[in-house]
C-alpha cells in the first residue's frame, strides 16, 4: 500500500472545513489538518497574486488520489485548485494501519 500526504489550498476556513468533512465522510482521507492564515504568492493570468489562504494537509492513500482530486474539483471555488501529493516515505506502522482502517470503514 502506498500512503501519501496531499495539499489543497482554499480561499477561507469555511471552504477548507467543508472540503475536509466531505473527504473524510467519503473515505478519501483519514485525516485533514487545516492551517489557517497562510499567505500565497503565485503567478496567475499574467499577474503576480498575493492572497490569504488556508492549507489542507490530507493523509490518505495513493489508490484513492484520483477520486480525491475529482471530489475536490467538484466542490472547490477555484477554477484550478492546488491539489498535489507527496509520498509518505516512512511512517509509524500503527498510524499507517489506522489510515487503512479508516479508509475501509
Amino acid at each position: 500500500m502506498s500512503y501519501i500526504v496531499a495539499y489543497v489550498t482554499t480561499p477561507d476556513f469555511e471552504t477548507a472545513e467543508r472540503l475536509a468533512n466531505l473527504l473524510v465522510e467519503n473515505k478519501l482521507a483519514a485525516c485533514v489538518n487545516i492551517v489557517k492564515d497562510i499567505k500565497s504568492v503565485y503567478f496567475w493570468q499574467g499577474n503576480i497574486e498575493r492572497e490569504p489562504e488556508c492549507l489542507m494537509i490530507i493523509k490518505t492513500r495513493e489508490d484513492v488520489f484520483e477520486e480525491l482530486v475529482e471530489k475536490v474539483k467538484e466542490n472547490h471555488p477555484y477554477s484550478v485548485p492546488e491539489i498535489i501529493a507527496m509520498p509518505i516515505v516512512k511512517g509509524s506502522q500503527d498510524y499507517l494501519k489506522w489510515i487503512d482502517e479508516t479508509l475501509s470503514r
